[in-house]
């Protein structure tokens, strides 16, 4: 095989995995409003659920 053509093989082989554990670290995040628990509000400053205030 051609160094070239082992280069584009790992290429496609690894970047699917580097791209699926570079979404593993937190950077983005699934949880929403919707995902609140009861008693729980969204927070947009923190993008999690925090307990509702009560006034």
């Amino acid at each position: 095989m051609k160094p070239a053509t082992i280069f584009a093989v790992l290429a496609f082989t690894l970047l699917p995995t580097l791209a699926a554990a570079a979404g593993c670290m937190g950077g983005h995040s699934d949880q929403s409003a919707a995902s609140c628990m009861a008693g729980m509000v969204w927070d947009t400053t923190k993008g999690t659920c925090v307990e509702k205030p009560t006034s």
